[in-house]
């Protein structure tokens, strides 16, 4: 590749072509491809590299942790997950729908995962995500409510286009945690996307935000129109630290 071709590709930013026009030169003269085919695969790798490049800035956008793929999850140590169903919500329709999700079940039984996995692939689609835990979210709106800037963080959870929300019963949640959230809810419905994780049956969302008719709100509008998956079964995470254990005791 002569000095040339190189600076006008840095002028152009095309670094997904000069990454690999060396290599599509050599193939272009050994399988003797025309000036069309050529072109097209040298632009093909620079669509490519900013593809990537994009995915990769919505996901750190979306704040989502580690990278909890839906090919990475293991159907086989609970079977009665229907791999079917999640399929189906990871195909994005029910985003396109305004519809929402809540996944609810015991600790460690995959509902995080599942729902990471879920939004990895609605990025990948196109969609833009945010996740947040429960704690985040209400820790949150406490510290802009200190700062009077509401309004500001709403279009934050307003925004995109899928919001999950996760963690849902690990704890009791502090004073007017319902409210916030009920905002959020109220204002997201029928307009955008949500998916919750519960380890708590939806019977007991009262006492952990200390709010019963605000829990019975967020209820009405979330499940109007949401999937409810229910997981019961082992837990993974007991199941490695027992994995673990018995190597420890082997050793």
């Amino acid at each position: 590749m002569n000095e040339n071709l190189k600076r006008a590709i840095k002028q152009l930013r095309l670094s997904g072509m000069g990454l690999s026009l060396e290599v599509r030169l050599q193939e272009a003269r050994s399988a003797n491809l025309d000036y069309e085919e050529f072109l097209e695969l040298a632009l093909q790798d620079e669509v490519n590299v900013r593809y990537n490049r994009l995915i990769k800035r919505r996901i750190k956008a979306a704040n989502i942790p580690g990278n909890k793929t839906l090919d990475r999850f293991n159907w086989s140590f609970n079977q009665k997950i229907s791999r079917k169903q999640i399929f189906d919500l990871a195909s994005c329709d029910f985003i396109r729908q305004g519809k929402d999700v809540l996944f609810v079940g015991p600790p460690g039984v995959g509902k995080t995962h599942l729902a990471q996995g879920i939004a990895l692939r609605a990025i990948k689609s196109g969609f833009t995500v945010y996740y947040r835990s429960i704690f985040d979210l209400v820790r949150d709106f406490l510290k802009e409510e200190m700062l009077m800037e509401e309004s500001r963080l709403m279009k934050k959870y307003l925004k995109p286009d899928l919001l999950i929300v996760d963690d849902m019963g690990l704890k009791q949640l502090p004073k007017r945690s319902g409210e916030y959230l009920f905002e959020v809810i109220m204002r997201r419905h029928e307009l955008r996307s949500t998916v919750m994780t519960s380890n708590r049956p939806i019977e007991e969302w009262g006492k952990l935000i200390g709010d019963v008719p605000a829990a019975g709100a967020i209820l009405d509008r979330f499940l109007h129109h949401a999937e409810v998956i229910s997981i019961n079964g082992k837990s993974y995470r007991l199941k490695d630290k027992s994995s673990e254990k018995a190597k420890s005791l082997d050793n």
